[in-house]
């Protein structure tokens, strides 16, 4: 095996630093870019203590205890408190994404009705559909060079309009992305005053700018559901089966200020996640033209030359595997942080209660314990048969446990949905030179976009 994963591509990794970086280059690498402070260590041992600003910190790196974190011992690890500092001025401290106990668990029962498999095949041809569209204005451009990064938040940001804001006209998808991109660029330093234990009220760089898009947000989901509740769809929609929703047991109805708080976890979450390891598979793609060659195939014989339906998703194994090896090598949630609500034992360790548990997905993910040699791009490690001898605690891209992401299967079936349609018309041609590497901005973006040639396929 390790002859044949060494002729595959393996493309550039972060320079990790050989121990934990200490306080003076810790501050300033985090603020430029997180994933440079993390050491070597977590890529080959199975925990791993650190000291943050003298306060011990946990990095839990092996499959069975990270299943023990995320899963078994899920409501003693809660979410950490950097959660609500780093995201919750975007998407509230109450939503589906940063609320704990009963007010989490009946916002996720209120919001799964969308996400059953049934509902996620009838939104199939809105996938194809805006990837169609991706498609012709990139066969209109042949030549040229794109950013892609860009183009597939363009495309899953459509996406998500048309699904769960039944496409919301007058809906600002440039400035909406615009505004989510500003603020993830703070995120650096948020994190770095957290650390320092410096209050949320100190000014920092783009605070401002951050603070004011932020209540763009807000004020252009409250003015979604004022539309919504003064005119009902034609087809429903997340936002519809949401103001539906009530509690089982009490009655309650979401208020409009959780209402836009959860829209906007969907819309922010659910378009930047599947638009990154799109931009990642792409790029991987470009440069493994047998990889290339051998989902081109699939695609053809599975889809021809129609639009991609619900009765392909299934069918087009292969093409997902690529897309479970991109968000391997690159997931979209790099860091899962928990903290220990109690004096907790791991792994033999002793954990006292208040202490930050960190599972670092991206480390995992390329774990010299867990996968033959991880930092090369082998979309057969995902084949069902060896995909089925996966510990569940080695592959997160969704994280795990009661927390694990609400849309992961809609993700999934969005994204191979628009690869399959995009790769069958256009050609991407990686720049020459260029080595896009990976930075920390909550999400896992690629530093400087991700620019690319574009050329049309020939039609047969």
């Amino acid at each position: 095996m390790t002859e044949v994963l060494s002729l595959l591509f393996t493309p550039r990794s972060v320079d990790h630093p050989p121990a934990a970086l200490g306080l003076v280059k810790l501050l300033p690498t985090l603020v430029r870019n997180p994933l440079e402070t993390w050491p070597r260590p977590l890529f080959t041992e199975r925990l791993f203590w650190q000291s943050f600003a003298g306060r011990p910190l946990l990095f839990v790196m092996d499959p069975v205890l990270i299943d023990e974190v995320l899963v078994a011992k899920a409501a003693v690890f809660t979410k950490a408190p950097i959660i609500r500092r780093t995201i919750g001025p975007a998407v509230g401290n109450d939503s589906i994404f940063t609320a704990e106990g009963a007010q989490w668990r009946w916002q996720r029962r209120a919001a799964a009705p969308p996400f059953r498999h049934a509902t996620i095949l009838g939104f199939v041809p809105s996938f194809h559909a805006a990837a169609a569209r991706t498609a012709s204005a990139l066969e209109a451009r042949g030549g040229e060079t794109v950013d892609v990064a860009e183009l597939m938040m363009a495309t899953t940001f459509d996406v998500i309009v048309e699904t769960m804001l039944s496409g919301a006209a007058s809906f600002d998808t440039r400035r909406f992305g615009a505004e989510i991109s500003h603020y993830f660029d703070t995120v650096g330093w948020i994190a770095a005053l957290s650390i320092l234990r410096i209050p949320s009220w100190v000014p920092y760089p783009g605070k401002r700018r951050a603070r004011a898009g932020n209540l763009f947000l807000r004020r252009e989901m409250a003015r979604v559901i004022a539309e919504r509740r003064a005119r009902s769809g034609t087809t429903p929609d997340l936002l519809d089966f949401l103001i539906a929703a009530a509690d089982p047991e009490t009655g309650r109805a979401m208020t409009d200020a959780e209402l836009a708080d959860n829209l906007l976890t969907f819309v922010v979450a659910g378009h930047e996640t599947t638009a990154l390891a799109l931009t990642w598979a792409i790029w991987l793609l470009s440069n493994a033209p047998d990889v290339e060659a051998r989902l081109l195939e699939e695609v053809g014989r599975v889809v021809g030359d129609g639009p991609v339906e619900a009765g392909h998703i299934d069918e087009l194994v292969y093409v997902k595997q690529v897309v479970q090896e991109a968000m391997r090598l690159y997931p979209p949630a790099p860091l899962i942080p928990r903290i220990a609500s109690e004096d907790v034992t791991l792994g033999g360790e002793r954990i006292a209660a208040g202490t930050p548990v960190y599972v670092p997905v991206y480390a995992v993910h390329r774990h010299h314990l867990i996968w033959d040699e991880p930092e090369a791009f082998d979309p057969d490690r995902f084949a069902p048969a060896r995909a089925r001898a996966l510990h569940r605690g080695a592959y997160l891209p969704f994280g795990a446990g009661p927390r694990i992401c609400i849309g992961a299967a809609f993700a999934m079936a969005e994204a191979v949905a628009i690869l399959a349609t995009l790769v069958r018309a256009v050609r991407f041609i990686p720049i020459a030179g260029h080595q896009p590497l990976p930075t920390i901005r909550l999400t896992l973006r690629p530093d400087g976009g991700m620019p690319m040639r574009v050329e049309p396929r020939a039609r047969p």
